[in-house]
């Protein structure tokens, strides 16, 4: 068994690690630390969030400094303000016992005059976002032309938020002859361009398969019907009393919306979003961090760099586009060796996305089905037992116990036991008798989204040359029909065309909606299709349209009653473009700078 001592760290450093309380290395760090400590090597180092990457690159950059010199000699680029602080905080815990070896966290949202003193003041270690560090070369703040070592952190999220051109600049200021070390959870085909043009026969390090899942972590899914998604987060902490989790959602609306419902049903819960301002969005996180808050509500930009211990679970309310952006989500959990669970709560419509995440991550998801009422019941009893066996006795109740006693000492113990448990109890047993169980959606199921045929199939002549996936179609038809996003289901977007389901008391609110829906000149059609399926088999026939092509949606041309559409359409301007942005992972690559 490897030990920190046997990498060939120095005293100092494995005196730092000794009072941080770290055993023995991860896998990651075993690999890497050896490698950097040796030789003067780029590096690619693909590992999941969680196993210990910081220390990874940390420790041997550390023993590579030179504290008498006050220069810069190694820059951290990291994805966001959070992780950025997080990475400076260990570089100082892990160099405590070496004196004068100092680093600057460099990030948006704090004055940019006060970083460049400290950094002027000498600090041989900058870690810092890629928008602020920019605009501190920009201004001739920063000097990072004699570094010898640069780690791209995170580099596939610093790449999904935007940062490609911002990167490309700070490391064309930088000497050729560094050592440049990449770290990342994933391989996409960006994060292969970056290393392809700024380093040199890379030695790479993969810890797992290459995207592959965290093998600590148990994922699960749960298919039912739109309607019933809430509920279902509901019982989903109902039956897990100890849960301490991340709820990741796609958009701001969304996420402040469910934080909201939470909180009003009793639950310890609160938003994190790019709508919140730094200050909000600090105390949300330091009230996290100290378990004041049991389940954090998050987009995915605002959750990135999250790095807390021991959260239980992640709960997908909502899946995200990529592959990619669910490994990082499932990443908050299962981390330093301890087991965790990644929860998906999905309709039938999306069910492909858990056989594309299979494949992808190179690990299985458990189907699951939601709790009872009577099951949920049983835990609580079984839990609130527990709570009370293990409770600490506070001896300052000593001195009304007398009291106390004089109205109890009539009651048997087993009529005690059961008054005690009823106070406790009631509450949930109350409210679990009077609702049903939610019924799990069967996949193979025809018809609608909830197998009942309770929903209606719209065709609308919006497709893939518009600009438009399955996910910000359904945003778009969100916001045009003024409904809840999880009233629009099994949504099958065609290269000219796509189809959508509603419930069926919404079909003459969807046909009215688009009535009079014009966009660049030309008007946005919508029409019920026979096809309640999904665009599969035969093809549709509409309003007298012709029956053709029949395969995946049942049209190849996209002439409906004789007309010729044009596809100048280029989406929605005035919807919330701005949720979609923030959420629509790699396929968005609009720089957001530092304010996530």
């Amino acid at each position: 068994m490897s030990t920190f001592k046997t990498l060939g760290l120095g005293e100092a450093l494995l005196q730092a690690i000794d009072a941080m309380g770290f055993v023995e290395p991860s896998e990651v760090q075993a690999k890497a630390i050896p490698i950097l400590l040796e030789q003067d090597t780029d590096i690619v180092a693909l590992a999941q969030t969680g196993t210990g990457k910081t220390a990874a690159f940390g420790f041997p950059l550390i023993e590579k400094i030179d504290p008498s010199s006050k220069k810069t000699q190694g820059l951290i680029l990291s994805p966001t303000r959070e992780l950025c602080l997080q990475i400076a905080q260990e570089i100082k815990n892990y160099s405590k016992f070496i004196p004068k070896l100092n680093s600057v966290a460099v990030y948006g949202g704090a004055s940019i005059h006060d970083q460049a003193r400290d950094i002027k003041r000498g600090a041989q270690i900058i870690v810092a976002t890629p928008g602020r560090m920019q605009d501190m070369i920009n201004r001739g703040l920063v000097d990072i032309s004699q570094i010898g070592y640069c780690v791209l952190d995170e580099a596939d999220e610093m790449l999904n938020m935007g940062f490609y051109e911002d990167i490309t600049k700070i490391l064309s200021h930088t000497p050729d002859e560094k050592s440049t070390w990449l770290f990342s959870a994933t391989m996409p085909r960006e994060v292969a361009t970056i290393a392809k043009k700024f380093m040199s026969n890379p030695v790479e390090i993969t810890v797992g398969s290459k995207n592959s899942s965290n093998k600590n972590v148990k994922h699960e899914y749960y298919v039912v019907s739109a309607r019933d998604r809430y509920p279902t987060l509901k019982r989903l902490a109902d039956a897990n009393p100890s849960i301490f989790a991340v709820i990741f959602c796609r958009t701001k609306r969304d996420t402040q919306s469910i934080a909201e419902k939470l909180i009003e049903d009793g639950y310890s819960a609160a938003a994190l979003h790019g709508d919140l301002s730094q200050n909000q969005r600090d105390l949300v996180m330091k009230s996290f961090r100290n378990r004041q808050i049991q389940m954090l509500v998050a987009t995915d930009v605002a959750a990135r760099g999250i790095d807390v211990n021991d959260i239980t679970h992640v709960i997908n309310y909502q899946l995200p586009d990529e592959n990619e952006t669910y490994n990082h989500r499932s990443g908050r959990t299962g981390r330093a060796g301890k087991d965790g669970v990644s929860i998906v709560i999905t309709t039938k419509s999306d069910v492909r996305k858990i056989k594309s995440l299979e494949r992808t991550l190179q690990t299985t998801f458990e189907a699951k089905t939601v709790p009872t009422g009577k099951e949920i019941c049983k835990i609580q009893l079984f839990n609130l037992a527990e709570k009370i066996e293990t409770t600490e006795v506070n001896d300052e109740v000593d001195e009304y116990l007398p009291e106390i006693n004089s109205h109890l000492e009539h009651l048997s113990k087993e009529e005690l036991i059961k008054k005690l448990v009823t106070v406790e109890f009631t509450r949930f047993h109350n409210y679990y008798k009077k609702s049903r169980d939610i019924q799990a959606v069967d996949p193979s199921s025809k018809g609608g989204d909830y197998g009942d045929g309770k929903s209606t199939r719209f065709f609308i002549n919006i497709g893939e040359k518009d600009g438009y996936n399955w996910m910000n179609l359904k945003d778009f038809l969100k916001e045009t029909l003024n409904l809840g996003r999880d009233s629009v289901s099994r949504v099958d977007v065609k290269e000219k065309f796509s189809f959508f389901n509603t419930d069926n008391d919404q079909k003459e609110a969807v046909l009215a909606a688009f009535e009079n829906i014009v966009v660049d000149g030309r008007k946005v059609n919508i029409e019920i299709s026979e096809n309640r399926g999904g665009g599969r088999g035969r093809g549709d026939r509409r309003g007298g349209g012709r029956k053709n092509g029949g395969g995946r949606g049942g049209f190849r041309g996209d002439r409906r009653n004789g007309g010729e559409r044009k596809d100048n359409y280029k989406g929605n301007r005035d919807g919330d473009r701005k949720d979609r942005n923030e959420n629509s992972g790699g396929r968005d690559r609009r720089k957001r700078r530092d304010r996530y």
